[in-house]
């Protein structure tokens, strides 16, 4: 706005005297969290940005780039949203347990808890269950805390004690808690009931004449559900509907719901883990469904990354995580926005 003083860039001295506290945090917690995987006898790995596919899913948005070969030929690649499909390559190729603090890119993300660049932290155990996975993530949020000596994590006047023992609560059990929608009555096999879970959402929310299932589920669960979560102490939200599966197992005994889960604190997601599926022909329609959901909405679809499915078919039973390692960066700082905690914020921003 006119009139508005100018922002300094942020190598300005002055500047990053003020953001400098944030980035000490930022290498305490990094110290800290490759201790813990050092102790658990992981191996920490490096994966590339460039690939084939960013990923399959509906409405994850990659940049895209060319690469020009040595004989002068070219190649689209996009810059990845996750590093989960070279992750599980390793895992097909024998890892056991593997970890990454990977750069990734997503289109279309800006705001106090997003950055188009940023780091996931993201890790796998060949033989364990999804479980397991949820127990590291808890100890690996609570190091985080330790590491910077705060006692509560706090954000947009929410608190949560990042060292209680955390809430457990199954997706369903939260639209029926915060929402009063039975939420597996509109599940089928592992298909939705769009005009059941519209039905149940009236009056919650404001369902369009092309919303998904999938749609209205997101709207109840960002609208009513998950301002509550991790509220006091962290909240982990399991058994995600088998619609929202994602590239998780089904469980065998209830094929309503997959074995997904998300961590929250003070209302903010933190870590997306996965029972991982590894069915290919599955992994397949998943991404094909998704993709041509992508092309009726943005215009455009990612290729599938044949080699990946291919890997998917020789993978272990395992599971694994994706964890927003600036936001916990960020709770754990005190910090109120997550560009305070990366080192050189976006390159067309002060």
């Amino acid at each position: 706005m006119a009139g508005d003083k100018p922002i300094s860039p942020f190598w300005t001295p002055s500047r990053h005297l003020d953001r400098r506290p944030f980035l000490q945090s930022r290498a305490a917690v990094t110290g800290s969290v490759r201790g813990f995987f050092a102790e658990q006898g992981f191996v920490e790995v490096e994966t590339s940005v460039l690939q084939v596919s960013p990923g399959n899913e509906t409405h994850l948005h990659a940049p895209r780039t060319e690469i020009i070969r040595a004989d002068g030929s070219r190649a689209s690649r996009y810059l990845r949203t996750s590093p989960e499909f070279a992750c599980k390559k390793l895992l097909a190729a024998g890892e056991q347990r593997i970890f990454e603090f990977a750069r990734v890119f997503r289109d279309r993300e800006r705001g106090d808890l997003h950055l188009p660049e940023f780091t996931m932290l993201e890790w796998y155990r060949a033989g364990a269950p999804y479980d397991a996975i949820m127990a590291d993530t808890v100890v690996v949020i609570a190091s985080a805390a330790q590491a910077t000596g705060i006692g509560t994590f706090a954000f947009r006047g929410h608190t949560s004690d990042p060292f209680a023992e955390p809430e457990l609560l199954t997706v369903a059990g939260a639209f029926e808690r915060f929402a009063g929608i039975d939420l597996l009555s509109t599940i089928s096999g592992n298909s939705g009931n769009r005009s059941a879970l519209a039905q149940a959402a009236d009056g919650k929310v404001r369902v369009a004449e092309d919303d998904t299932w999938s749609d209205i589920f997101s709207k109840v669960l960002v609208e009513h559900v998950e301002p509550h979560l991790g509220q006091e102490r962290l909240t982990i939200l399991f058994e995600y509907p088998s619609p929202e599966a994602a590239l998780a197992r089904v469980k065998t005994d209830d094929p309503r719901v997959a074995e997904r889960f998300e961590v929250y604190a003070c209302g903010v997601e933190l870590a997306n883990g996965f029972g991982e599926l590894t069915d290919a022909e599955e992994q397949r329609k998943r991404f094909t469904e998704s993709m041509a959901e992508k092309q009726r909405r943005y215009g455009e679809a990612y290729p599938l990354d044949e080699d990946f499915l291919a890997a998917v078919a020789q993978m272990p039973d395992a599971s694994g995580v994706a964890l927003g390692f600036d936001r916990l960066v960020m709770l754990a700082s005190g910090a109120t926005r997550i560009d305070q905690v990366v080192w050189t914020p976006p390159a067309d921003e002060r």
